[in-house]
């Protein structure tokens, strides 16, 4: 038996989801009589983890977003891990807005997730690994009792728990 057991805390999205996401939304928007003759564009960065939404007005944006919101959740894609740049005016007479893939914890969020798991007094070790949280016990029940705390909390991004072993 392993005198040590451990999972990491990790913040990430699926990728392939995601374009399935912009694909289902690209496809009702070319249904919709609302947008027929719009020039409405949704344009996947993956290695970027960006998400360009360029619309004819302000409205069909809103649309857009609604539309995309909704295939995130249908797909199982957090909407946490979604983060809104500023609409700003594009050529043509069209507006923009970029969209942001929350890929990774951020070293502050980290910081505050170990904070948050010292104050609760368990018998666990942390440690900061990149973009990443890894929590140590010599005891299951401790490591089930800190994922319950952190799944309790509200850190601003989507949390996974990976690596249980």
């Amino acid at each position: 038996m392993a005198d040590q057991f451990s999972f990491d805390v990790v913040s990430r999205v699926d990728m392939q989801e995601m374009k399935n996401v912009v694909d289902q939304t690209l496809k009702e928007i070319r249904q919709r009589f609302d947008f027929k003759h719009s020039k409405t564009e949704l344009t996947l960065e993956e290695k970027d983890k960006k998400l360009t939404v360029v619309s004819d007005d302000e409205y069909r944006l809103k649309a857009v977003l609604d539309i995309l919101k909704t295939k995130c959740v249908k797909r199982n894609v957090s909407l946490k891990a979604l983060n809104y740049g500023k609409v700003e005016e594009a050529l043509g007479g069209t507006v923009r807005q970029v969209i942001t893939i929350q890929s990774g914890i951020p070293s502050e969020t980290a910081k505050e997730i170990s904070k948050e798991i010292r104050d609760a007094k368990l018998k666990v070790q942390t440690q900061i690994q990149g973009d990443q949280v890894r929590v140590l016990s010599k005891s299951k029940d401790e490591l089930q009792a800190t994922i319950a705390l952190l799944k309790q909390k509200d850190f601003g991004i989507d949390l996974q728990f990976v690596n249980y072993r």
